[in-house]
C-alpha cells in the first residue's frame, strides 16, 4: 500500500504580532490557496463564552457553550474573517474583552478538540494556516512548517499600529500597553499544558525583528518551491 502524499499545507506558527497574518495572506495570494487564521476561530469561541456571562473559571461551562457555537473561518486571503452563529464577528473579536479573555479560553482541552477539528475540516489541502500549534498538532505533516518570531518590543509597535489593537490603555503609552499585553499572552500560550505555543522539532524559525514583510514572504515562498509547493 502506497504512503499518501503529505498535506499541502504552509504552517506558519508563532507569537502574536510576529507577522503572520500579513505574511500567511500574502502567500496565500501568490499561491492561489486558501487562508485559515486559527486564532480568529478562537476568539470567536470566546465571544461566544462572553455573551453568554461564563464565568472564565468554569471550564466544564466554556465548553459547554463553545459546543453550541456555529464557528465558520472565511478563506478568501483578500476578505478573510469568520462568522459566529451564522453572523461576521470581524471587528467585536479584535476588541480588548476579547483579547484579554482568549488566552484562557483557547487553554481548554475540549475548546482546542473541537476548534482542531474544524481546522483540519476548513483546510484540508492549499491551505496557508497560521497559529500557535499548526506544525505541531492541526497538521504536524505539513511539508512547510515556519515559526515567525520578532523582540517583543518590535511586535507591540507593529501592533500598536493596527486599527484596532484590541489592548484597553488606560495609562502610559499605547505601545507599552501592548508589549505588556503581548508579554502576558506570551506567558499563557507557551505555558498551557495542551498545545502550547512552540516551534515544530522541524520548523524553519525566522525572526522577523529586522526584515521586512516583504523578506519573509520572499523566504516562505522559496521554502514552498523548495517543497515543490511553488508559486503558481
Amino acid at each position: 500500500m502506497s504512503t499518501p502524499p503529505p498535506p499541502r499545507i504552509i504552517a506558519l506558527d508563532g507569537p502574536s504580532g510576529s507577522g503572520k497574518s500579513t505574511v500567511a495572506k500574502a502567500v496565500a495570494r501568490r499561491l492561489g490557496w486558501r487562508y485559515l487564521d486559527t486564532g480568529a476561530t478562537y476568539r470567536a469561541v470566546t465571544l461566544a463564552v462572553l455573551r453568554a456571562g461564563v464565568d472564565l473559571a468554569d471550564t466544564a461551562a466554556i465548553a459547554a457553550v463553545a459546543a453550541r457555537a456555529v464557528v465558520r473561518p472565511r478563506t478568501d486571503p483578500d476578505a478573510p474573517g469568520v462568522d459566529l452563529d451564522g453572523a461576521a464577528v470581524d471587528d467585536e473579536i479584535r476588541g480588548p474583552a476579547v483579547t484579554a479573555a482568549v488566552s484562557t479560553v483557547s487553554a481548554i482541552p475540549a475548546v482546542r478538540a473541537q476548534l482542531v477539528a474544524l481546522q483540519r475540516e476548513v483546510a484540508e489541502r492549499d491551505a496557508v494556516i497560521e497559529g500557535r500549534d499548526i506544525g505541531t498538532v492541526v497538521f504536524p505533516d505539513a511539508p512547510v512548517k515556519v515559526f515567525l518570531d520578532a523582540d517583543v518590543s518590535v511586535r507591540a509597535q507593529r501592533r500598536s499600529l493596527d486599527a484596532e489593537v484590541g489592548v484597553a490603555v488606560t495609562g502610559g503609552g499605547v505601545v507599552d500597553a501592548v508589549a505588556a499585553d503581548l508579554t502576558r499572552r506570551d506567558r499563557l500560550d507557551a505555558g498551557r499544558t495542551v498545545s502550547p505555543l512552540v516551534a515544530a522539532a522541524d520548523a524553519v524559525h525566522l525572526d522577523s525583528t529586522t526584515l521586512s514583510a516583504d523578506e519573509v514572504i520572499a523566504r516562505v515562498l522559496q521554502l514552498a518551491v523548495d517543497a515543490g509547493l511553488g508559486p503558481a
